[in-house]
């Protein structure tokens, strides 16, 4: 499901009423308030309003290490799939801030989480046992669950916020009778963040609409700005979660099509001791970043300095590229994915400048790190697909190199070879040295790599397929 078919199944998932019990919560919970505010928030006492504002005891401990330990038990009820699911959207709270969510083995206060009948959340820390519901059937996606965590955390919906006014117009005319309570204000504490429309925490434009087509919230002064997405946590979100709880992370998530990032306080020295991550994440395409400038303290084996690229949302995700350091060899990683999470690590002693990259998206590709394996054209030995722009990295340790031979090669032919062609550069950047344009059945020479990276290229147009090529590597040492 794309971006935009998800938020109008999310539009009309909101459909339920404010102020009605909701089955489950006090029966699994004890006495106390069972009814919703807002359309998925229950209050342990009617007088909380703002998740700025309350007091130490419904926020969730900090450890002496600096971590907020919070127990879960995710019902068996739920599928492995979606179990998966629940456990990839609290990944996100885990990587980037100071949240840690672990398994409950024997804690007296925990989030209980089990298939309701529909999503919902208590707000903030209650003690005991505290459930936490999502359809089995509506709810299971990754920015629906980090929505009702987010509400576990202690935070409202964005546009709860005491000065949305200016930044939103709720149109009254247009929401359902009995449901203006979902556009209630409260005096918040906004952290001293700007508004954020891009928020996981902030209602879609037709929620509680009465008439089709009609947008109960829309954004101002620029109507077309998006709302109500719920793909995952936005940046702002992040900085929400880590300024609420005093985490010491330096994190940032990028959700643009293609954007830059550079190290803190580029061009001058970076700052000593420090952690940073930044995660990429562009739906439904694969993520391509190059570091356009690289000058981090070298080290035997990088154990001061590095970087660190991961293949998905985690640290326990695949490397793309383990400890980088020094100044050299600009690297460049495609994800198999739609995420990419990059890792910057400095110790006391910092004298460099740090790094800038930049990244955007392919929609064929990838990158290789084993010791030997095979480059494909799509579909191979089948024809590939028409249009094609594919772009793969082969990544060799510091220090060793990259062989190349041809195994199998056939191309559409032209004299210019300017339709269909393969492309190898001696390195990982556009402009690295080219080693060659092949297409046709050309013979394609045996190729070591000068350095530690190779870059392929693949580009078809919309006639005349072939059956491809398949292009052996394997890492070596220098000669």
């Amino acid at each position: 499901m794309n971006l935009l078919a998800l938020s109008a199944f999310l539009m009309s998932f909101h459909a339920f009423t404010l102020g009605k019990p909701v089955q489950g919560i006090q029966e699994n919970n004890g006495p106390g308030e069972t009814y919703l505010h807002q359309d998925d928030i229950v209050y342990r006492r009617r007088t909380q309003r703002s998740a700025m504002n309350c007091n130490q005891s419904c926020f969730w401990p900090r450890s002496e290490d600096g971590l907020v330990n919070i127990p879960v038990n995710i019902s068996t009820e739920f599928s492995v799939e979606q179990t998966a699911v629940i456990a990839e959207a609290m990944q996100e709270f885990v990587t980037l801030t100071c949240i840690q969510f672990i398994s409950r083995t024997t804690e007296h206060d925990y989030i209980n989480i089990f298939p309701g009948d529909r999503c919902w959340s208590y707000f903030g820390k209650i003690g005991g046992r505290q459930n936490l519901g999502l359809a089995k059937f509506g709810c299971i996606y990754k920015g629906l669950i980090q929505h009702e965590l987010n509400h576990a955390l202690g935070f409202l919906h964005e546009q709860a916020r005491g000065d949305r006014d200016k930044y939103v117009k709720i149109n009254w005319e247009y929401v359902t009778a009995g449901e203006q309570g979902n556009f209630e204000k409260v005096n918040s504490n906004n952290l001293g963040l700007p508004y954020d429309y891009g928020s996981v925490m902030h209602y879609g434009p037709y929620d509680f609409s009465n008439a089709a087509g009609k947008p109960t919230i829309v954004p101002t002064p620029n109507a077309s700005v998006l709302i109500g997405q719920r793909v995952g946590l936005s940046n702002l979100d992040v900085k929400k979660i880590n300024m609420l709880y005093s985490c010491n992370c330096c994190s940032t998530v990028l959700r643009n099509p293609r954007g830059n990032f550079s190290s803190n306080n580029y061009p001058h020295s970076y700052p000593p001791n420090v952690t940073c991550l930044w995660l990429v994440k562009i739906p439904n395409v694969k993520v391509f970043l190059k570091f356009l400038v690289f000058d981090l303290q070298p080290s035997p084996n990088c154990a001061s300095d590095y970087i660190r690229i991961y293949d998905g949302n985690s640290r326990n995700a695949r490397l793309l590229i383990d400890k980088f350091c020094g100044v050299g060899q600009l690297p460049a990683v495609v994800s198999s994915g739609s995420t990419m999470l990059v890792e910057f690590v400095s110790d006391e002693d910092t004298a460099a400048k740090g790094f800038t990259a930049s990244y955007t998206y392919v929609i064929c590709g990838g990158t290789f790190t084993n010791t030997s394996g095979a480059v494909t054209s799509p579909n191979f030995p089948r024809k590939y697909p028409p249009d094609q722009d594919c772009l793969w990295i082969i990544s060799a340790p510091p220090g060793r190199r990259i062989s190349l031979r041809m195994d199998s090669f056939d191309l559409e032919y032209t004299a210019e070879c300017n339709y269909d062609r393969l492309v190898l550069r001696d390195g990982s950047q556009n402009h690295s040295p080219r080693v060659g344009t092949f297409c046709g059945k050309m013979e394609v020479p045996a190729f070591n790599s000068t350095g530690s990276f190779l870059r392929v290229e693949f580009y078809t147009d919309l006639a005349f397929q072939y059956s491809g090529f398949k292009l052996d590597y394997s890492i070596i040492l220098p000669s």
